[in-house]
């Protein structure tokens, strides 16, 4: 298993993408602002992320996803961490993530690979996607917002 830049030539694994974020239109604007990674097994890309510049010194990691069949076993953490490690490398002074307030077990994994909880950006999901997204029976409304101090 590998986790690498994604090439110029290769087309985004927007099936991927598209688990973590519902609007192609979005994902498809910071795509063309950010940097995204892969990670390959066996030739097949089974995760992804996304970082995107947001200010000098901060970048945000704007999707993460792993495929179905892949979920449990720990690739998620580890896109996550790799992305932490990737912004440090690239002198990143702060990382920030969102998830909906009905990402549970996102807003679990990130928190246990340092983020802390920093704001709420209310109605953020109503507001800029046209349907209602629902999980774990709860609706999507609220982005929560995570950061990380990336200098400690």
């Amino acid at each position: 298993m590998v986790i690498r830049k994604l090439n110029i030539d290769e087309e985004p694994p927007m099936d991927l993408l598209l688990l973590a974020d519902p609007s192609r239109a979005i994902i498809e604007e910071y795509l063309q602002r950010g940097k995204c990674f892969v990670v390959e097994s066996d030739a097949q890309i089974i995760g992804v992320y996304v970082l995107l510049p947001t200010r000098p010194e901060t970048v945000e990691l704007v999707n993460v996803a792993v495929i179905e069949t892949q979920h449990g076993k720990g690739l998620g953490k580890q896109l996550v961490i790799n992305a932490i490690e990737m912004a440090k490398s690239k002198g990143y002074r702060t990382i920030e993530v969102g998830t909906g307030n009905s990402s549970i077990g996102q807003l679990a994994l990130y928190q246990k690979c340092g983020f802390r909880i920093v704001g709420v950006d209310i109605d953020f999901f109503t507001r800029h996607y046209p349907e209602e997204i629902f999980e774990n029976g709860i609706q999507c409304k609220d982005m929560v917002r995570l950061s990380q101090d990336l200098l400690n």
